[in-house]
């Protein structure tokens, strides 16, 4: 029992009472209205929310006698866009329902919509979360689009998206709790157990969404990080993903109870050893400072690789741009290799080099390296400053785009301002056009004319002879010409 007042009720916390996908919180709510009015927002909300199995309320008269019960619960079927059935008011005295019959056959039918949302390969299936302020220089269909690709390219089935606009982000929830009400109702109805925010999300607000919503949470960050972990192959790969992963992990170690905690200090907490919070923190302390010593004896070993390279007097060409602009496909086209190259986001982590050899004669190194994306993750930025420093040997950068893409304008700018972040814009650059069989030949013109670029479809070696020759053109212009030598 809880007893409110004239301005409402503060339910307690439930999270001990039962939950899960496919059940009802085993619990009623039944309270009284003070005023001729039905079941309002907020009830309802709470009826999601908290996934009870009934919200009611007896509404009173002016002498504060029962008239009606007003009575709603979740519905397993989204029903006319609706979460939820408000029942017709009952008369106080005539209510005949068998609860205990409908909560159960409420139950079974969520799990049988569970299974039928079932899939053999057993993937995770996510609600995407967007929520859009005026400040945001992206549209959140874009966003969202591409929060879609990352989320396809980790392998998890999308059941639905949700936007929503606010003038201020929700301290605790990110979202607002309504909206959060509805997703959770969309979640039951869809099989979902995995909400995915476009967002970074602070420590607090994703144990509070998980908590309320008894689903995995995880942010934009996580998922990027994910991505990596599954497409890195090489050592020194792993090493800087386990890094990225780490750090992100460090700050949101999060003491459980503050009275067991030592990290509280003062009376009862004070005495030798250390709580279970001390030492995950020091062991990742200590794992971190592992893996940056590894790191370091293979960037040494990469700097060996790179002296050689300069012994060889070989100018050297990386090719950069947005996730899935086409690098990896470039590089097998004009080096005749067979590097891994799919049609998904960062498909390549790695860098690759391999040697070009032009119509002349004359030979260069070419460089892949990983895909740039926008708002990349300071802890991705961080720990792939070592894989691009390949960059800074670079003679010329070759900015790969795609020109099918219509949000290509916007990667331009994520690319260059990260190339300023690095401290490599002073690099000679060439911006290049790519899949541009998927568009017409006149607004390849068109974008070619105005951001002073040449075009070409990585996967028809009969277009790259252009490309070749003005590679070429531009290293001999460049003041280390004199290495662009002949390899005959």
């Amino acid at each position: 029992m809880v007893v409110g007042d004239q301005k409402g009720i503060l339910l307690p916390d439930l999270s001990r009472y039962r939950s899960g996908l496919t059940r009802l919180r085993g619990l009623r709510c039944l309270h009284t209205h003070l005023i001729e009015e039905g079941l309002n927002e907020e009830d309802l909300t709470d009826l999601a929310l908290l996934r009870l199995d009934l919200m009611g309320t007896i509404v009173m008269d002016e002498r504060g006698i029962p008239r009606y019960y007003h009575l709603a619960h979740l519905l397993p079927v989204n029903e006319n866009g609706c979460g939820w059935r408000v029942l017709k008011p009952i008369s106080y005295g005539h209510l005949q329902i068998k609860f205990d019959q409908l909560i159960s056959a409420l139950e079974e039918e969520f799990q049988r919509v569970q299974k039928a949302h079932s899939i053999k390969e057993n993937k995770d299936k996510a609600i995407l979360i967007h929520v859009a302020n005026s400040g945001e220089k992206t549209e959140p269909e874009t966003s969202l689009t591409e929060l879609s690709e990352l989320a396809n390219t980790a392998g998890v089935e999308i059941v639905d998206k949700v936007v929503q606009k606010r003038r201020y982000i929700n301290p605790k929830f990110f979202i607002g709790k309504g909206k959060l009400a509805e997703v959770i109702i969309r979640a039951l109805q869809s099989g979902a157990n995995l909400l995915i925010f476009d967002h970074e999300l602070n420590p607090s607000q994703a144990n509070a969404i998980a908590k309320f919503t008894d689903l995995r949470v995880i942010d934009r960050t996580q998922l990027i990080l994910d991505i990596f972990a599954q497409r890195a192959k090489s050592r020194e790969g792993k090493i800087q993903v386990e890094m990225a992963q780490l750090k992100y992990v460090l700050p949101r170690l999060v003491k459980q109870d503050a009275s067991m905690s030592r990290l509280a200090g003062g009376i009862g907490g004070r005495g030798p050893g250390e709580t279970k919070l001390e030492i995950d923190r020091r062991r990742i302390k200590k794992r971190l400072h592992h893996l940056q010593k590894e790191l370091k004896n293979i960037q040494a070993q990469r700097m060996q690789r790179r002296i050689k390279r300069r012994r060889m007097q070989l100018p050297i060409i990386s090719i950069i741009g947005y996730t899935n602009a086409g690098k990896s496909t470039l590089l097998n086209t004009l080096t005749k290799s067979d590097i891994l190259a799919e049609n998904r986001l960062f498909a390549t982590l790695d860098p690759t080099s391999r040697r070009l050899r032009f119509p002349s004669e004359k030979e260069a190194i070419i460089t892949d390296t990983v895909g740039f994306i926008r708002n990349l993750p300071k802890e991705l930025f961080d720990a792939f400053a070592a894989t691009l420093e390949e960059l800074y040997e670079a003679h010329l950068l070759i900015h790969l785009i795609d020109i099918s893409n219509p949000c290509f304008p916007d990667h331009i700018t994520s690319v260059e301002e990260i190339l300023s972040q690095l401290q490599l814009a002073h690099i000679p650059t060439l911006r290049v056009f790519n899949k541009k069989d998927l568009v017409s030949e006149g607004y390849v013109k068109q974008q070619c004319k105005r951001y002073n670029a040449i075009a070409i479809s990585a996967l028809k070696s009969e277009t790259l002879l252009p490309l070749l020759e003005e590679i070429e053109k531009i290293l001999g212009k460049l003041a280390y010409s004199k290495v662009f030598r002949s390899a005959v």
